[in-house]
């Protein structure tokens, strides 16, 4: 498997896309924690040792390890302006040979939401794995109650496919999500909502 730039830096208008470090280990602990309550209800339980400096370290190193062996991109949303986390993104899964797919996760803190960011990020990151990395196919999930998270995917061009049953553990209980995609050179067309 071809593995993807290590450095890789995707700027927006107001952001800088980059893999996480070291030294983001408060920020993002911080803005994790006090955002908790707003992100529990999308994602799966966190362990105990969830905000620790330990875990990140672990999640750093994975980060390096996903891009170099090409499996995933993981990027924190860093604003330009003042150097503030915002959330992240991961293109992850990545699939190569007949797929070339990934799926795209995310994640905004309490702070920041419904101010844009994640649309201009999903954006960028789409168009990333479109022209740099020659994927065709990029997939994402979500509660059907989140309104959220499909609107964004849908004004970010997804397109609804369906529903997965049982499709992952939220919040500590097997949940049913809705499927959107996009596609390189989409002619579906709109396709209805379920």
């Amino acid at each position: 498997m071809l593995g993807l730039r290590r450095n890789v830096r995707i700027e927006t208008e107001r952001m800088t896309l980059r893999l996480p470090q070291h030294g983001d280990f408060a920020a993002w602990s911080g803005l994790r924690s006090r955002s908790a309550d707003f992100l529990q209800a999308w994602e799966p339980v966190w362990s105990p040792e969830h905000l620790t400096r330990r875990a990140f370290t672990n999640r750093v190193a994975w980060s390096s390890r996903a891009v170099g062996d090409g499996s995933a991109m993981p990027l924190l949303l860093i604003r330009r302006d003042d150097k503030a986390l915002v959330g992240a993104i991961t293109l992850d899964n990545i699939r190569r040979g007949p797929a070339q797919a990934g799926t795209l996760g995310y994640w905004v803190g309490q702070p920041y939401a419904r101010k844009g960011y994640m649309r201009e990020a999903i954006l960028a990151v789409t168009h990333y794995a479109f022209t740099t990395l020659d994927l065709s196919r990029i997939e994402a999930a979500c509660l059907p109650e989140n309104a959220a998270s499909r609107g964004v995917l849908e004004k970010c061009g997804f397109k609804y496919e369906g529903v997965a049953q049982s499709y992952l553990q939220i919040a500590g209980r097997w949940r049913n999500h809705v499927l959107y995609a996009n596609l390189r050179g989409d002619r579906r067309g709109r396709t209805d909502v379920g």
